[in-house]
């Protein structure tokens, strides 16, 4: 039997939660004490070259919320979460020496900010070992019908069906809990909105994400749209929705940030069809799970390409960069009313449909053949759920050099006569007598 390690360290990035985390449940089962640390990094929230914030308010009180949870969360088990405004290269060092840790338990990432950080780390705590698990998807890597990731086709269809046939979803994994006595002295402060940079802010009210962040909300969404509504069972029908709550299954946003685990909402849409039943709505929620995965091998597999211009592709395109184009995309002054709505949206609140996101990004990259990395970036900067690999995986397939074999661009007067037939949206947003 393998030697239990004194003290070990629970690294949380985008892992937020406590419930089917693999790291604490590793860390748990292995140590004889262990502490849990997240790290405010200050980089996240400087400003970019472009002129915005890297995190802007939105996706920051919801990291707020989700940290006071998961320390709440976290106490329920008897482990201390301490948390910095801080580099993690500036503070793990420190921890371990403080506290003798033998071993950093951690979430496996593999995009170039995050490998950078890691790689510092372990070049320099040479006597440390390092437990790092992929832990963010539906599909483990150990279960895919594929032995390399270069294998990975590039077409969604194909990856999927072969998924569907041979990778049964890991079953949710219960942390136990540990005695008091693995309580340690806790004086760490979780930042505020101010001490972020931000002013403080409301949410306006006609939001379509009026949620907090948090792995006891994420739950609680998943109740009320599973079990109490039963939204579930029109969630196809309805997910190219515009205006309102409850025209999708709003979960993006702690899928992000890991507040809830893909294969916890894979089972409990399994348990909702076993006792209320299932059709092609609710399979649909599996399918849209599968697509987050489908982004992360992508980006896996090919690496950085997936930042750079000609994407994995290698395409060439022509594209230009204007800042006065950019800003009325931004602001929402184009001749498309439609886009012009979704962006506002996305200003005021943090939060644009599928629907929205697709036009507004065939309009910049397809329409006005603009630098699609600078509108990626805006989407990473304004997004309650910005992911890495789905913000740039569909920003690649929405400027035709990703993963879309019909390189497709959107008539949006068409979409919006579609999507918004009475104009519903476009007046909430725009607030004009264009209707």
């Amino acid at each position: 039997m393998q030697k239990k390690q004194k003290t070990s360290l629970v690294w949380f990035r985008n892992d937020l939660r406590v419930n089917d985390q693999i790291s604490l449940y590793q860390a748990v089962k292995s140590s004889e004490q262990v502490i849990a640390l997240y790290c405010f990094d200050p980089r996240h929230f400087a400003d970019t070259q472009f002129g915005f914030k890297k995190t802007e308010k939105f996706r920051a009180k919801f990291l707020m919320e989700t940290i006071q949870e998961l320390r709440n969360n976290l106490l329920t088990l008897n482990i201390s979460l301490l948390v910095y405004f801080e580099k993690p290269e500036i503070v793990i060092p420190k921890l371990i020496a403080d506290y003798y840790i033998e071993a950093v338990y951690l979430q496996r990432e593999w995009t170039s900010e995050e490998t950078e950080v890691t790689k510092a780390l372990k070049s320099e705590l040479k006597n440390i070992t390092w437990q790092e698990t992929y832990d963010q998807f539906l599909f483990h890597p150990e279960d895919i019908p594929y032995t390399e990731f270069k294998k990975i086709p590039e077409v969604f269809t194909e990856f999927r069906k072969q998924c569907e046939k041979t990778v049964r979803v890991k079953s949710r994994l219960e942390t136990p809990k540990l005695p008091d006595s693995n309580l340690i002295e806790n004086t760490t402060v979780i930042p505020s909105v101010t001490d972020l940079g931000f002013d403080d802010f409301e949410t306006p009210p006609k939001t379509a994400f009026p949620f907090q962040g948090g792995e006891n909300q994420a739950l609680s969404r998943i109740e009320e749209y599973f079990w109490k509504t039963q939204k579930l069972s029109v969630y196809k029908k309805t997910r190219n929705g515009l205006v309102g709550k409850d025209y999708s299954s709003k979960l993006s946003a702690w899928l992000a940030n890991g507040s809830i685990s893909a294969r916890t909402i894979y089972w409990e849409v399994k348990r909702y069809e076993k006792e209320i039943g299932a059709n092609e709505d609710t399979y649909w929620l599996i399918f849209e799970l599968i697509w987050r995965d489908y982004f992360k091998y992508i980006s896996l597999k090919h690496g950085n390409k997936i930042f750079q211009l000609h994407g994995i592709l290698g395409k060439n395109y022509d594209w230009k960069f204007h800042p006065k184009a950019f800003q009325q995309w931004v602001n929402g002054q184009t001749k498309e009313p439609f886009v012009n709505a979704n962006m506002i949206e996305l200003q005021q609140t943090g939060w644009m449909s599928n629907r929205g996101r697709q036009n507004v990004a065939s309009f910049w990259a397809k329409e006005w053949e603009q630098d699609w990395r600078i509108a990626a970036a805006y989407f990473e900067s304004m997004l309650l759920d910005y992911d890495v690999h789905s913000n740039y995986g569909n920003w690649l397939y929405n400027s035709g050099v990703g993963n879309d074999p019909r390189d497709r661009k959107f008539n949006i007067k068409r979409q919006a006569e579609m999507y918004d037939t009475k104009g519903a949206f476009q007046k909430l947003w725009l607030q004009t007598s264009l209707f």
